[in-house]
């Protein structure tokens, strides 16, 4: 598979003309061709009541290594076109790598751009590529979002060949379920393309330019979960058979063949799963395609997820059997003992010597003495056991009983039990610089069970999959011994895995696995006593939860695996 970046949200567009090799190796990390200066991913059709502005406002000339805010350094400008560009920028306040989208403040689309990116980030769904900022200064509006560098974009994936119906499953299911859930709020993506989808190193699809990617070319439509629903049975189409279901070539993938309509997936490619080509055709059946068997078409993502729900599940390939190696002979049963002579081989008398009698060589005599000895030290160690004891007995008019020797040794002085330390201040820490609920970190300290901290919903669980956990980290002020902790959870179940780890700051340098863990545990219950037999000197200790139990729908998220804490006191 080809390296390559794939955080930048795909904005361009073009015919698509050439062979599906070429287009693989010239992707960049928003699909643009960078030979012909133009996008790789070729255009959205246009129905459904679908416009497109024109913009005549040029893109913004600005060049690497400028900055925005003091914060945002420009470094590679991976689309320009339609008066705006895109680049991959670093974050110097958290040194990580974002993307930006450039353009000017007076771009007859820059309300619609700001709007949209405000919409989206709002949503604050895993699944889509989270907006982290949006700005308007200094004559330029741009736009900042995640940048996902252990990503591969679908077309690199479709690239390679169609998906396993189990990934194709997961495609269809994962993004449905997502678009739904966007739509429920109001918002649309009308530019789903194999360049918008993005799988993660764990498995999971993301998807990137939630109502962004429209807004920058200034798509809409009258009918937008038509329209997305018909994108993502386009996406099940091509992973299935790795062709566009349209006339025309696009997104690095062939078309259909010219005057014949669409074609059942099966028609067009031999073995493809029976249920999901089926699928696609319901999703694509908007566009005037007929279903292979009489189902109604899905018109919508919230019908689309539920049909996918409705099917069989489809389990993952068998992980391939790899024979063991063969079994190599040691040197001793190499030899030709215990084999029989080849045919015809010449055979050999070999005189054999009778063995020594039992322990009558020189081992053997040494062997008797070595024994003879050890007797004699048991015996004598007994005799000397035994004496003792009786004088023992003897000298139980003393009053020196073997209670009396007891409570001798219990005169020690008892440990000392653990005394309360109090938090200064606390602050949530998230290195993939995405926040649960930062204003919610004093919800913790107040001694009120009924305030919290929360997480977002995640979708899968209970082990956290799309980042590397969530959690606190508390300052106590000066360097302490810390050894115990009470920590309440707000929801119970399967369940909670939570730790402590002793760190340098409030922004540390070190990541988790670097530092010195304190204590940790898995529960089942809102309640969790953390102790160590150890104690820890630390100013800052980082509460980290990396496992967390499905709860259901709240004032705050929708159903899901997620958590909250209550209350948190340590001790030392």
């Amino acid at each position: 598979m080809a390296e390559r970046s794939t955080a930048a949200v795909d904005v361009a567009d073009n015919s698509g003309e050439e062979p599906l090799t070429a287009h693989a190796g010239k992707a960049t990390a928003d699909g643009v061709d960078t030979q012909n200066g133009r996008a790789a991913d070729g255009p959205m059709p246009e129905k459904d009541g679908e416009r497109r502005s024109t913009a005549p406002t040029a893109a913004p000339e600005l060049h690497s290594g400028h900055k925005l805010a003091r914060r945002y350094r420009l470094e590679e400008c991976v689309t320009r076109l339609d008066g705006f560009s895109s680049w991959r920028a670093m974050d110097e306040k958290l040194r990580r790598a974002v993307g930006v989208h450039l353009l000017p403040a007076d771009h007859p689309r820059a309300r619609t751009v700001l709007a949209a990116a405000r919409s989206s980030a709002l949503l604050g769904d895993p699944r889509f590529v989270q907006v982290l900022d949006a700005v308007e200064e200094n004559d330029l509006v741009y736009v900042v979002h995640e940048w996902l560098p252990d990503a591969t974009e679908l077309t690199a994936l479709l690239a390679a060949g169609p998906l396993e119906p189990h990934d194709a499953y997961q495609l269809v299911s994962q993004v449905s379920q997502a678009m739904a859930a966007a739509h429920r709020e109001g918002l649309a993506h009308l530019r789903l393309t194999p360049s918008a989808i993005l799988r993660t190193s764990t498995g999971q699809y993301r998807i990137r330019g939630l109502a962004v990617n429209a807004a920058l070319r200034g798509i809409t439509s009258e009918t937008p979960q038509r329209a997305d629903t018909e994108a993502i049975g386009a996406l099940l189409y091509a992973a299935l058979t790795q062709r566009w279901p349209y006339e025309d070539d696009a997104y690095g993938l062939r078309g259909l063949p010219k005057g014949v309509g669409l074609l059942a997936p099966d028609q067009v490619r031999a073995g493809v799963h029976r249920g999901l080509g089926e699928l696609a055709m319901r999703a694509l059946a908007n566009d005037g395609a007929t279903a292979s068997r009489q189902e109604p078409a899905c018109t919508t993502p919230e019908e689309l997820s539920k049909a996918v729900a409705a099917m069989p599940r489809i389990r993952p390939p068998e992980p391939a059997f790899t024979a063991p190696p063969e079994y190599q002979h040691t040197t001793y049963q190499q030899g030709s003992y215990g084999r029989p002579a080849p045919i015809g081989a010449p055979t050999t008398q070999v005189a054999s010597v009778p063995p020594p009698p039992p322990l009558q060589s020189r081992t053997g005599r040494a062997l008797k003495w070595s024994v003879a000895a050890l007797l004699i030290a048991a015996l004598g160690l007994g005799s000397w056991q035994l004496a003792d004891a009786l004088l023992g007995h003897g000298k139980q008019g003393t009053g020196e009983t073997p209670r009396t020797q007891q409570q001798k040794t219990d005169d020690r002085p008892e440990k000392k039990e653990p005394a309360p330390l109090s938090v200064k201040k606390a602050a949530e820490y998230y290195p993939d610089g995405t926040p649960q609920n930062a204003d919610g970190v004093s919800k913790t300290l107040d001694g009120d069970t009924s305030t919290y901290w929360r997480t977002k919903s995640f979708l899968d669980g209970p082990e956290v999959k799309i980042k590397s956990g969530v959690g606190i980290i508390y300052d106590l002020g000066s360097e302490r011994e810390v050894s115990a902790a009470s920590i309440g959870l707000r929801f119970a179940g399967d369940h909670t895995t939570l730790a402590l780890y002793a760190t340098d700051s409030m922004q540390p340098a070190k990541p988790v696995g670097g530092m010195k863990k304190i204590a940790g545990t898995t529960t089942n219950d809102t309640a969790v006593n953390l102790t160590t037999d150890n104690p820890v000197k630390t100013r800052y200790v980082l509460l980290w939860i990396t496992a967390m139990p499905q709860a259901p729908y709240d004032d705050y998220s929708s159903a899901g695996f997620k958590q909250g804490i209550t209350d948190v006191k340590f001790k030392g």
